[in-house]
């Protein structure tokens, strides 16, 4: 169709919405609830642009370099990130499982990235 992945995206998440806002006003009905406090309004403009728009940016970035296999490994960082974050500001603790599911995580990648395997034959 001639469109850029960023602009396909763009339409996709913004379909979505338009589709959705009707099932979220009949069924929240968001006008019958409180008014949000200012600092819950800026929290979601920080997810919305940051978390969301910035992340879609970044994802097609690395995907047009890449490729879909190097950017599918990422979502294998997303357990290592969370435990780092609830350690660094939850005050939890590292348990022996957790370095467990660190080792296969590094075994995953490794296999997957392919570079483990030209190693062995080399």
């Amino acid at each position: 169709m001639g469109l850029a992945p960023e602009q396909a995206a763009f339409g996709q998440v913004n379909c979505a919405t338009l589709i959705l806002l009707p099932i979220w006003l009949a069924l929240d009905q968001p006008w019958q609830l409180a008014a949000p406090a200012v600092i819950s309004l800026e929290a979601m403009v920080g997810l919305i642009s940051l978390s969301t728009a910035l992340a879609y940016l970044i994802f097609f970035r690395i995907l047009a370099s890449a490729g879909a296999t190097m950017l599918s490994l990422v979502t294998f960082l997303i357990p290592v990130s969370a435990i780092a974050l609830g350690i660094g500001f939850l005050g939890e603790h590292l348990l022996p499982r957790h370095m467990i599911g660190f080792g296969l995580i590094v075994v995953g990648l490794l296999g997957i990235d392919g570079r483990l395997w030209k190693w062995a034959k080399s």
